[in-house]
């Protein structure tokens, strides 16, 4: 059998075990030396909200992992606002307000460490070849170049060592650029598969050849027997990127893959989030909120709310609410989409965007059920009719109910063309797929780094 090894442990769990291992031992060991409050929960919450925070922020994502100078400053970031969140908490529960901000000085510069330490640690361990998986990919044709190039630009892992099986005679050519590639090694077709897969000591083995017919199944099954993890290429991408690859879907795989299910129960602790949330969030940020319609009205004396149709869940069309941060005749010639540096947009509107304010009396759609809280971005009913008909399966991000954030939103920056429509689908669909309120409440969390950190949606 295959045993366990470090290939397989993947950088951000690990980093997230060490960093909660460190702030827990650092605030256990220092928080006594200087504070007298004894309550749980001056223990537990500065380092739980300090990890809510370096999870929220994206310090466990893929593009931190590898850029540790860029993670070193999130960090402190985390330890701010965590030791806020926690302050809060403390102050609210105890009322101790000099214990409270005693405890909020030590936070800071004592998780910043424990942080930093950690990721060092981390960017040592990855020089020397850990959080690395080596795949046995079968098949060496253009399919078997697209898992190259995802995985060395959006895998979960921190590197891969890939090894490829490959029969022209059954599987199709060998692509060109995988055979210039001078990191991918294409190993003699005539091997036993398993052999193949010990003599390169694989962690797992892809099925991804062009063409499928003649493929020895007897092999493969053999491979699983003896312990060797064996995934089709549209399972495995899935698991691996995150999303679904729109450019080799399959039906089929569709079809008889797992997801796509919404109980009950599941529903209904969905609603429930969104109203809780966008409830919390209404009363939270009302005063900023009535603060920005007011300026808006002032610029160019036009109204302040701005009412656009969209579509929701089922294909009914709703009517979305925003802060207009266009000119007041922005679409007299008719809908167009909106660009990156859209010349409509005004000064404060610009503003408005880039802080996402504009966004929020969307909360008002939530409560009323028009929206909810996570899930695909509605589209307006003119721009849905024509990716329908230019986008196989764009039609099922309908299955679920539109979001004010969502899995493509925190991953994919802001684009407004089909080749940024086809990849937020990508997105969309992986949501849709993998559907639960766990995944609404890690998305509600990422969603704050976007709000902070714009350009880094994309980032993987």
């Amino acid at each position: 059998m295959v045993s366990l090894s470090r290939s397989r442990l993947e950088a951000g769990g690990v980093l997230l075990l060490f960093d909660a291992a460190l702030a827990m031992l650092a605030w256990v060991i220092l928080a006594p030396l200087l504070l007298t409050v004894s309550e749980p929960l001056v223990g537990l919450a500065y380092p739980f909200c300090f990890l809510l925070f370096l999870y929220a922020l994206g310090l466990y994502r893929r593009e931190t992992l590898i850029e540790t100078r860029r993670a070193l400053g999130r960090t402190v970031v985390a330890a701010l606002l965590g030791g806020l969140l926690a302050s809060a908490l403390v102050l609210v529960v105890l009322g101790r307000t000099g214990e409270t901000w005693a405890a909020y000085a030590l936070s800071v510069p004592v998780f910043s460490l424990t942080a930093a330490f950690a990721r060092l640690v981390l960017s040592t361990l990855r020089r020397r070849g850990a959080f690395r998986r080596r795949l046995l990919v079968v098949g060496a044709g253009e399919r078997a170049f697209d898992l190259v190039v995802l995985l060395r630009r959006e895998g979960g892992m921190l590197g891969y060592d890939l090894a490829f099986l490959h029969d022209p005679a059954t599987m199709g050519a060998v692509a060109p650029r995988l055979e210039a590639d001078p990191h991918c090694r294409i190993m003699p077709h005539g091997r036993n598969f398993l052999a193949a897969a010990q003599a390169f000591a694989a962690d797992q083995i892809v099925v991804a050849p062009d063409e499928r017919r003649g493929l020895p199944m007897e092999d493969l099954l053999a491979c699983r027997i003896a312990g060797y993890p064996v995934r089709e290429y549209q399972q495995f991408l899935e698991k691996e990127i995150r999303r679904v690859d729109m450019k080799r879907l399959e039906i089929a795989w569709l079809l008889y893959s797992d997801g796509f299910v919404f109980g009950p129960l599941d529903l209904w602790l969905k609603r429930a989030l969104d109203i809780v949330v966008s409830a919390t969030l209404l009363v939270l940020t009302g005063p900023f909120l009535l603060a920005a319609a007011i300026a808006v009205r002032m610029e160019d004396g036009g109204p302040a709310l701005y009412r656009q149709a969209r579509v929701t869940r089922g294909g009914r069309v709703f009517r979305i609410l925003k802060l207009r941060t266009m000119r007041v005749d922005a679409e007299q010639h008719g809908a167009v989409w909106a660009s990156a540096g859209d010349p409509r947009v005004t000064r404060f509107g610009a503003f408005l965007r880039r802080s996402r304010i504009d966004e929020l009396p969307q909360l008002i759609n939530i409560l009323k059920g028009d929206m909810s809280f996570v899930g695909p971005r509605p589209e307006r009913p003119e721009f849905v009719v024509d990716l329908a008909a230019r986008l196989p399966l764009y039609a099922e991000r309908h299955t679920v109910r539109a979001g004010l954030t969502g899995w493509a939103q925190v991953n994919y920056p802001y684009g407004a063309s089909l080749d940024d429509a086809r990849s937020k689908l990508s997105y969309d669909l992986y949501y849709v797929k993998n559907f639960s309120v766990l995944f609404d409440l890690l998305i509600i969390l990422q969603t704050l780094r976007v709000v902070l950190w714009p350009g880094a949606a994309g980032a993987r």
